[in-house]
Order: structure tokens, then sequence, then C-alpha cells
């Protein structure tokens, strides 16, 4: 007889599913309705010659995530349900190894599993679906070293933290979710300077920008937003794949921004410049460390979770598994990962308040919203972004606010009535590179 228990993770892991599933097609279908109703738009202000190519490119992405993901979940369900995850639990527990190596295999396990059955969707989505909208840039081997390198990543840096909790586990069996709790937050702190320095560079080059316009052009900016010029690299991006993109990472002597390389590329200076100062405004806002800490509230709790799940009788008897805590810990994870995505509209509206406060940051810095406005529509014109989500769906995956959105907020709050080039804005006050609201 099926228990309760498994009853409520199943219908957890596919409720979620059927709710991103619904939202996808709303998604999908409200996207193709506004980008159709503003066609003219797409075409003048963000430079996409058949606005049809980024529905198309918009739904071949979203479908192919959607079955990847209910292919992960009922690999899932059918490996926990049918007994073989309490099975292979057990098998360890006969090993004679100790119970933290038991578990570091079982994690280690997993990863390779995910990472076996994400590649083959993986790869589709490089060699089919971006080599269609011209986007892919990587090679048959490229992609292979990738998949090799990132999966030896996963498992060294994952075994390590997955360790020091089973170790804590074994250790201090009272305060191990509190320990366990300060090994995530302090590995979390850590890689903000591994992963720039160590991480990163296994898969990319890192070139500083020390010369040339680009040069002056960073140092100009620098100086307008209070900073002393520090470490500012291009990255070859353009290796992999024509999208563009910049991001900021690290503290301390650690931190630095990065832009693409196909950014540099796509625009302008003042536009590079706007992208710049918005990277800027998340130190200089201390957004790193708002975002960490609102990460770390989130573990706690799930760590509390885990603590209940694991000193619970039920889970043992629900899913037939040996009376070890790193077993029960997998079922934990299991039940929480759903109930997080749940929460994402929450823990969203911090990085969507983040975000427009680094474009008003850009904006006073530029001295202008132009520039920034022109960077936006090249981002989403580039990259085939859908510039029309639909309310729920972005409630629950946008952790920007949708570009037209953005640029219209911009124009609204410092008033830039022409637009910066010239042309007045129309009835709405949306201005020339903006549509009505939708």
């Amino acid at each position: 007889m099926v228990s309760i228990a498994v009853l409520a993770l199943v219908g957890l892991l596919v409720g979620v599913q059927l709710l991103e599933t619904v939202l996808d097609r709303l998604n999908l279908r409200y996207g193709a309705s506004a980008v159709r109703d503003a066609a003219e738009w797409v075409q003048n202000a963000l430079d996409v010659d058949d606005p049809e190519a980024m529905l198309s490119y918009q739904r071949s992405k979203t479908i192919l995530a959607r079955i990847q993901s209910w292919v992960s979940v009922l690999a899932i369900l059918a490996i926990v349900v049918s007994g073989l995850y309490g099975d292979i639990a057990t098998a360890l527990t006969e090993t004679g190894l100790p119970s933290a190596a038991q578990g570091v295999v079982l994690f280690a396990g997993a990863v390779l599993a995910g990472r076996v059955l994400s590649a083959p969707f993986d790869a589709y989505e490089t060699f089919v679906v971006e080599e269609r909208f011209g986007f892919n840039n990587q090679t048959p081997a490229l992609w292979l070293r990738d998949l090799v390198v990132g999966t030896v990543v996963a498992l060294v840096f994952g075994g390590l933290i997955a360790g020091g909790i089973l170790l804590a586990v074994a250790a201090l069996p009272t305060v191990w979710p509190v320990v366990g709790w300060a090994l995530v937050v302090g590995f979390s702190l850590l890689m903000m300077v591994l992963y720039p320095r160590v991480i990163a560079p296994l898969f990319n080059d890192f070139e500083p920008i020390e010369d040339g316009d680009l040069r002056e052009a960073v140092e100009d900016v620098f100086e307008r937003a209070g900073f002393d010029c520090e470490q500012i690299y291009e990255m070859d991006a353009s290796r992999r794949s024509s999208h563009s993109n910049a991001y900021f990472v690290g503290f301390g002597r650690a931190k630095r921004v990065v832009l693409f390389d196909t950014l540099v590329e796509q625009m302008d200076r003042e536009a590079i410049q706007a992208v710049l100062a918005h990277e800027l405004a998340h130190w200089k806002k201390a957004h790193i460390w708002k975002q960490l800490a609102a990460s770390a509230v989130q573990m706690a709790v799930v760590f509390a979770f885990l603590w209940w799940v694991t000193t619970s009788q039920w889970v043992y008897a629900a899913f037939g598994l040996p009376e070890v805590t790193y077993a029960a810990l997998g079922i934990g994870l299991l039940y929480a990962a759903p109930v997080l995505s749940l929460t994402a509209p929450l823990t969203n509206r911090l990085s969507l308040a983040h975000e427009r406060e680094a474009d008003d940051f850009a904006a006073e810095t530029m001295g202008e919203i132009e520039s920034m406005a022109r960077a936006l529509r090249t981002l989403a014109g580039e990259n085939l972004s859908n510039p029309f989500p639909h309310p729920a769906y972005a409630a629950f995956h946008l952790t920007h606010p949708p570009i037209p959105e953005r640029i219209r907020r911009l124009r609204e709050q410092y008033g830039d009535a022409d637009g910066g080039d010239g042309v007045a804005d129309d009835e709405h006050g949306s201005g020339p590179d903006v549509p009505p609201a939708t």
C-alpha cells in the first residue's frame, strides 16, 4: 500500500510540474500575441528582422526545457517509488564504508545520473535549437569537454560540501543542522572568490581591459560612478555562443566585472558604459550581501525542515530506507525543492528590486537614460529574448523585469521626453523605443 508520505511527494513533484507547464503555455500564448501586436516595434526598436523567429526560438527553448523537466521528475519518482533508492542506500550500508563516505557516494551517483540524463537534451539544445537560430559556435569536442569538466567540478565541490555536512551528522548529531547551514553559507562566500579565479577560467579566457578606447570608456564610467578602476575583464563568450551579457561577481579584491566579447561587439561605447554602471551598482548598493543574507535565511528554513525529516520515523518506513541520515536527507531534499519553486515569486521580488535600483544608478551615472535603453534593446534583440512575458510566468521565473517595462520605468522616472533621440513620445508616454503597455 502506498503511504501518504509517498503520495504527498508525488503530488508535490507532479503538481509543480503541472503548474510550470501551464505557466509555459500561458507565457508562449501571451508573448506570441503581444509580439505580433507590437511587430513594428520589435523590428525597429529591437532590430529583429522577423518577429516570428523570436517566437519560434522561445517556443523551441520552452518546449525542450519542459520535456527535460518532466523526464527528470518521472525518472526520480520511478527510482524512489519503486524502492530502488532504498535498495541502493541499503547496499551502501553493507559496503563497510563510514557513513559519511556512503552518503558522498550516493550524492556522486545522483550527480552522475543527472548529468547522463540531461546530456542528450543539452546536446539537442546546442546543436539543433541554438544552431538553427544562429547562436551556436561550439564544436562537439568543446561541448564534450565542458560536460566532463563541469561534471568533475560538480563532483569535487558538491562532494566536499556533502561530505562536510555528513561528517557533522556523525560527529554532532544534535546540532548538525546548524553546522550544515554554516557550511553552506560559508561555502557560498568562498565560491564568490573561487568562481571568478578558479572555476570560470576552466571554461573561458578572461582578458583584462587595459588599454584602447574600451579602457578609456571603462575609466570614464568608473570615475563617474565613484569607483577606483579595478578588475574589468572581457570574456571570450563568442567561442561558444553569440549570446551577449555581462555580470558582477565576488567581493573584496576578488570582485570583478565581466563583459562578454559579444556584448562589446554589439554595443556602442555609451551603451557599454551604461551596462557597466548597472553592474557596478550591484556592489555599490550592497546587492551581493543582501542576496546572500536572503539565501542564508532560506537555507536556515531548509535545514530546519531536513532536521525534522531525518528525525522522523515515517520517512524511513514510507520509502523503505535503512536507518542512516543521508538516505533521509535525499528524500527531504526532494520535498524541499518543489516547495522552494513555489516560493519563487517571493524570492524574485528582491532581485527585481535590485535590478531596478541598478537601472537607476546607471541612468544617474550616465546623466541620461538613452544609453541604458539602447543597451536593453540590444540585449533583447540580439538574444531573441521574449520582451512580453505573461505576468504569472514572470512572477515565478524572472529575476529581471521585462525590458519594455524597464525602459518605460526609466522614462517615467527621469522624464526623458524625447527618448534621447529627438523623437517625441507617443500619446501613451511610452517613448519611441517602448511599445504601449500590454
